[in-house]
């Protein structure tokens, strides 16, 4: 089941991750320049009341985690991260290999 769940949800990030190259590759075209839709574009379309509280909610935790790590991640392409963490939950996901070089039959 935990594997269903994993490769299920890294479909839908790699599928996320391809509808934004495209739409990035789109835009690039559109506007005969390099465009591309950073992660905190795309939370502040999905999530617009919620986006905003998220700096105070994350420097409420720690100050410092706001900085390190999250700021450089919303500043990632969008695009990038859907099909990196996609990948990355479908190599998890992955069923378990048949060991080799054991006999099945007596």
């Amino acid at each position: 089941m935990f594997r269903f769940l994993l490769r299920f949800l890294g479909y839908l990030l790699l599928a996320g991750g391809f509808v934004a190259l495209v739409y990035d590759g789109a835009r690039s075209i559109a506007n005969n320049g390099l465009r591309i839709t950073p992660l905190s574009d795309l939370l502040f379309t999905l999530f617009k009341d919620r986006a905003s509280a998220l700096q105070a909610t994350v420097e409420g935790v720690a100050p410092w985690l706001w900085q390190v790590l999250v700021l450089p991640l919303t500043l990632a392409p969008a695009s990038l991260l859907g099909l990196g963490l996609g990948a990355i939950l479908l190599w998890l996901g992955q069923p378990a290999r048949e060991p080799i070089g054991f006999l099945t039959r007596p």
